[in-house]
């Protein structure tokens, strides 16, 4: 094995790799930091029920439509709040995924990061 590193490696480069890896892990942190913080809305029922997540998939606020509110159709309620959580939260996955591979360069998807 050659000197200071893997065979085919020179010392310098390895170090090299390992700085620009460690730079990447601190600007990847940075960036989960910041995504934690930013939100994402989705509405159902043409803006009947509207939600708001955050970058860290937590539910941060539900907005009704008083007219929506009917006390026999119960169930078309629950509906409109599902398919809206559920668009947020797919939003936010959007967001965090399309950050990260700007980040990393999409070496995320293969598992590297």
């Amino acid at each position: 094995m050659a000197r200071g590193g893997f065979p085919g490696f020179g010392g310098g480069n390895i170090n090299n790799l390992m700085k620009q890896a460690q730079k990447m892990q601190k600007e990847m942190e940075k960036l989960q930091a910041e995504l934690e913080e930013r939100t994402v809305e989705a509405s159902a029922g043409g803006g009947a029920v509207t939600v708001v997540v955050s970058g860290k998939k937590e539910l941060k606020e539900i907005s009704i439509k008083p007219e929506v509110v009917d006390p026999d159709d119960v169930e078309m309620l629950q509906d409109l709040v599902l398919a809206a959580v559920n668009e947020a939260l797919r939003k936010a996955d959007e967001m965090v995924s399309s950050e990260m591979a700007k980040l990393t360069g999409g070496f995320g998807g293969m598992g590297l990061f």
